[in-house]
């Protein structure tokens, strides 16, 4: 079963903790056996007192010997108990690790129609199912399977035919359990797949609270948050039904042995073939034999919620990244030149149509390049495939001569700065923002790249300067400062390609104006690439590519593209009229005078 190869997979590296639980587990069970073997000494005993005889010595002895063995048994369980959890939690920390690193591993196509909160579920929720499984089902397995056959010998010893009367039920506690994994497993899987609905709910939700409050929607939002905690209880319920079907069914059927035992045992004891002391010790070790029984009902039901989160955790490591790294990859020696080339490069996602086809560009090294074009062109697709954040489907792209697919991507990406229009920041200070362009970056390196950036203003005028903190994506910034840090922290980074794509959107103009400048002197000496929907912004480029329909469509300098009929030309012509338009209204939206 891969899932159990999996998770068992993990538990290797806790042998050690696995194995003294188990040892604990199973001095446990020797105590366990002892303890009806005094019991039955003592009546004995007693029994020869009657007869004229002086036990006291025996009792005595009895007492002690019990005393010593809870003792043991008391520092047992905490060994059982503490190195268990030692392991099982070892397996879930670096099943969660793993799964993280996969997930860093899968190419962006796969998170475009993924939920952060049903990922977050299969790492948190599902491994989470993984301790039950190591910790306690497995270990609990082994030992009471050897419990079960201790006591059997033992049995057999005693009365062999008895024992096998009470033995009779267990065909039906077999059947009971092959038909419960049946059922309950899809049970718990569709559960775990429920709650992690619930989690991505929760987590959209918490993320668009501002826009939730905005539109006025907290009790439609409430309601939907409502119906998928009903979900997650009605699904919980289905499989907790057959969890309570399940085990009244296995004590009933353990109980039948007991039942056998007094009609059969105690026709024997009043014909005096079974001693007494035998008789009770009996219902004492039956008592053992079938607890491993139900404990085995209680470690299959957290065998089949582990492997039904297992399950889960399987398809997700199944997933393959889209872009992979050639076993023969090099390592870009040094810092690249920046010249890139596009060879008839053709481009689709997964099961869609061409976004990009025969496109051949040339950028050469330290240039300003520009690409424009209609909405939807595919001008972020297209800067995208330079770190790999997709693989071309036909022809190449180069950079320095080198093409793209072999170098390793660390290398890759170590060459390339990315400033987006959706700037994203960690939860964090100022400085940790920033430094996550180069961890290792001295003080004095961190404050240059702010002043490059055009932030120093406003982060001296922060509460606690570089320390203080900014909030979830950097919600206490406004737009203009988040484009400032992002440039911040790409002039830390120091890469020589450098991808803007719509840097300088969604700004007033004087912020927009400390964005450009911040952009020119990031841009002083890297090939930049730059994607932009004001025209204004890119006059000054080397070269700009318009796409239009998939393709290349024209391409020079903005003065040769303007002397030319062409989609370049149509482009600036509307944006000048709007920019007219918009001049000529005043701040009540009223025409001029």
């Amino acid at each position: 079963m891969r899932p159990l190869r999996i998770v068992l997979t993990y538990a290797r590296r806790y042998l050690w903790p696995l194995s003294l639980a188990v040892i604990s587990m199973l001095l446990l069970v020797g105590v366990q056996l002892v303890t009806p073997w005094v019991i039955k000494t003592l009546i004995a005993a007693v029994t020869r007192q009657a007869a004229g005889t002086q036990p006291l010595d025996t009792i005595t002895g009895l007492a002690l010997l019990l005393l010593a063995l809870y003792l043991v048994r008391g520092g047992l369980s905490f060994v059982r108990s503490y190195m268990a959890h030692v392991g099982g939690w070892g397996v879930v920390a670096d099943t969660r690790r793993h799964i993280y690193e996969h997930l860093q591993r899968l190419s962006l196509r796969f998170y475009a129609d993924k939920q952060t909160g049903q990922l977050m579920s299969r790492v948190i929720n599902d491994t989470e199912l993984f301790e039950q499984l190591i910790a306690h089902a497995i270990p609990d397995i082994l030992v009471n399977v050897l419990t079960f056959a201790g006591v059997a010998a033992v049995l057999w010893q005693m009365n062999w035919r008895l024992m096998l009367l009470s033995m009779t039920p267990m065909p039906l506690v077999v059947v009971a359990m092959r038909s419960y994994a049946r059922y309950v497993r899809p049970a718990f899987r569709e559960r775990q797949r429920v709650l992690g609905d619930l989690n991505a709910t929760l987590s959209d939700n918490l993320l668009g609270i501002r826009e939730i409050k905005a539109f006025t929607q907290e009790e439609r939002e409430a309601a939907h948050v409502n119906e998928g905690i009903q979900r997650y209880r009605v699904s919980m319920l289905r499989a907790l039904k057959l969890m309570a079907t399940f085990q009244p069914f296995i004590e009933f059927t353990s109980s039948l042995g007991t039942v056998i035992v007094i009609y059969f045992g105690g026709r024997l004891a009043l014909r005096q073939v079974l001693p007494v002391e035998d008789l009770v010790a009996f219902f004492l070790y039956l008592d053992l034999f079938y607890q491993p029984v139900r404990v085995l009902s209680t470690a299959w039901e957290s065998i089949q919620q582990a492997l039904a989160g297992a399950d889960r955790v399987t398809d997700l490591l199944a997933e393959q990244p889209e872009v992979y790294e050639s076993p023969k990859a090099v390592a870009l020696a040094g810092r690249a030149q920046g010249a890139i080339a596009f060879h008839d490069v053709s481009f689709h996602y997964a099961e869609g149509e061409m976004v990009l086809e025969h496109i051949d560009l040339s950028i050469p090294a330290n240039s300003v390049v520009a690409l424009v074009g209609p909405t939807g062109v595919g001008k972020t697709t297209l800067a995208g495939l330079i770190p790999r954040f997709y693989d071309v489907i036909h022809g190449a792209i180069t950079l320095d001569g080198h093409d793209l697919r072999d170098l390793t991507l660390r290398s890759l990406r170590e060459q390339v700065s990315i400033v987006l229009q959706d700037v994203f920041l960690f939860h964090g200070t100022v400085r940790e923002n920033i430094l996550f362009g180069r961890p290792g970056a001295t003080e004095e390196e961190m404050r240059r790249a702010a002043e490059v950036a055009n932030a120093m203003e406003f982060i001296e005028r922060l509460p606690e300067g570089f320390d203080t903190l900014i909030g979830e994506r950097g919600v206490k910034l406004s737009g203009g400062q988040k484009q400032r840090l992002a440039i911040a922290r790409a002039v830390l980074k120091d890469a020589p390609v450098l991808i803007l794509d719509e840097a300088t959107s969604s700004v007033d103009t004087e912020t927009e104006y400390l964005i450009q400048q911040a952009l020119e002197r990031l841009m002083v000496g890297r090939t930049t690439l730059i994607i932009a929907h004001r025209l204004s912004t890119i006059r000054n480029a080397d070269k700009i590519v318009v796409l239009e329909g998939r393709q290349v469509v024209q391409a020079g300098t903005h003065a040769e593209l303007m002397a030319q009929e062409g989609l370049y030309r149509h482009l600036n012509e509307v944006q000048l009229r709007v920019e007219q338009q918009l001049d000529g209204l005043d701040t009540k939206g009223n025409v001029a005078e």
